[in-house]
């Protein structure tokens, strides 16, 4: 095999609207939720993304992440919280370290869309854990912190 020939064998292009997007499933997610362009690298690799977009008022549940996990906000404005931590903002741009084990959860604002790309890594072939619903009183609730 020459080189080209091994370069192109180990490079994978996954073409924009390759995947058909997905409804969040009600079981995850508050509120209307589309997700794109999900991946999963193959192993040895434990990697996986997906572009999230959010509706307004749209969330996730509470979650966790055995290896923590990584959003970029690419688009629209929306929330973010640590359980028993501030309700924070976030906008286009904006990157967030979810930490190991950390119960939190993330979403649109109830009058703006948002859209994120999650990276997560698997552990033991599990990437989220997912709980019960955020309330409407602590999604529209509590202070909101703004940096």
């Amino acid at each position: 095999m020459s080189e080209t020939d091994q370069a192109n064998a180990d490079m994978q292009i996954h073409r924009a609207g390759s995947t058909p997007a997905i409804v969040g499933p009600t079981d995850w997610f508050t509120g209307r939720v589309r997700i794109d362009r999900i991946f999963n690298a193959p192993a040895p690799a434990r990697v996986g993304l997906a572009v999230v977009n959010f509706e307004p008022g749209a969330r996730t549940n509470w979650h966790t992440h055995p290896l923590g996990q990584t959003l970029l906000v690419t688009d629209g404005v929306g929330w973010t919280q640590c359980e028993n931590g501030p309700k924070t903002e976030i906008r286009p741009g904006d990157l967030i370290w979810c930490n190991c084990g950390r119960r939190h959860w993330h979403g649109a604002t109830d009058t703006s869309a948002m859209q994120h790309v999650a990276v997560t890594e698997q552990l033991d072939g599990k990437a989220v854990t997912w709980q019960e619903p955020v309330s409407d009183e602590i999604y529209l609730g509590g202070a909101l912190k703004k940096d």
